[in-house]
């Protein structure tokens, strides 16, 4: 791959950025250069990172990623996650300060150094990398795995450190390539590629209102990040951190070890937990919340909605529920809702 000017139709100053070699999405070239060009999920799930080709030729590594609809093709769209330059292009995007990389993302080499089961199908994976680890807590990386055809992207569960550590919360899943090649093919002193940070879902460290978390699933590293974060910088001195965490039976339930190692856990951090299925016949009876965490996020923080700030992460229907409720049914401003959409 050669290097290419991408030129960026009516930004302002003529703004433009080159497609490096070795960077493998014109998405990711974009935000090493500081430019804000939009995004969320990396993937080519969400369709945030479409853009309009005006001039040149670009190669699409992923022709069938959902993110673009066939009126979209028709029109010469394209996901900038899922594509490269072929050559000089001109292309139109609306690229704003908002989506500008807070922390500059980098490539690097992390190496493997242990695991921690966290439930029965999400293990914590240790990695140390070069230099500090320097990102926003809540925010993730893109893992570039050997034989996996293309990044996985992955949130920190820590915060930024001097040691260079970055620890990653990942769930099982059972026809998943990057799953199963980290839980069953990685070891101790292996190294991985890793291109970070990114995400717009961190810590807003200047709101003074109370913080709420939710998370499911693998969902829960972003959100276990947040959680330390706020404590780090003080921030529980004067509010309250609400942390719901939702499961499909009691024994993917967490979240709680990690919240109980803050200051101020019980007084200032509270914790709820909900399953959606309890399960019948086991030894250990399910005496907590039962339904969706969305009702549960209602019931004990409804009448006060509108005055917090939220962080939320895991599946799609989850977010969406969430989403829904927050901003249609109780008008929470959107400024106040944080997350990054997974597919």
């Amino acid at each position: 791959m050669n290097d290419f000017t991408v030129q960026i139709h009516g930004a302002e100053d003529g703004e433009s950025f080159r497609q490096r070699e070795g960077h493998r999405s014109l998405l990711r070239s974009a935000l090493h250069a500081g430019v804000g060009f939009p995004y969320e999920c990396h993937s080519g799930g969400c369709g945030s990172c479409r853009f309009e080709l005006l001039e040149g030729e670009v190669d699409v590594l992923w022709p069938q990623a959902p993110g673009l609809t066939d009126r979209d093709r028709r029109r010469n769209r394209y996901l900038a996650c899922q594509c490269v330059a072929r050559s000089d292009i001109r292309i139109k995007v609306t690229a704003t300060a908002p989506y500008r990389p807070k922390v500059p993302p980098r490539v690097f080499r992390a190496r493997f150094v242990e695991a921690s089961q966290v439930t029965h199908d999400i293990t914590e994976f240790r990695f140390v990398g070069e230099g500090p680890a320097e990102f926003l807590p809540g925010q993730y990386a893109l893992m570039q795995l050997p034989g996996v055809e293309g990044a996985r992207a992955y949130s920190m569960s820590n915060t930024p450190n001097p040691q260079g550590e970055w620890h990653f919360q990942i769930r099982r899943v059972l026809t998943g390539k990057g799953s199963t090649y980290l839980m069953e093919h990685l070891r101790p002193g292996d190294s991985l590629e890793v291109d970070g940070p990114y995400g717009l879902a961190f810590l807003r460290t200047e709101s003074p209102r109370d913080i709420v978390c939710v998370a499911g699933g693998s969902g829960l590293a972003p959100v276990v990040s947040i959680a330390r974060g706020a404590a780090e910088a003080g921030m529980l001195d004067s509010r309250q951190l609400h942390f719901f965490y939702g499961g499909r039976a009691p024994r993917d339930i967490c979240g709680d070890h990690f919240l109980r190692r803050l200051p101020g856990y019980s007084e200032r951090i509270q914790y709820y937990p909900i399953v959606s299925l309890p399960e019948e016949g086991s030894d250990s009876v399910w005496k907590g919340e039962i339904g969706f965490v969305h009702e549960l996020v209602r019931r004990t923080l409804a009448g006060r909605l509108k005055d917090l700030e939220f962080y939320f992460a895991g599946p799609p229907p989850m977010s969406q529920a969430l989403q829904e409720m927050l901003m249609v049914e109780y008008q929470v401003p959107f400024e106040q809702i944080h997350f990054d959409r997974f597919f």
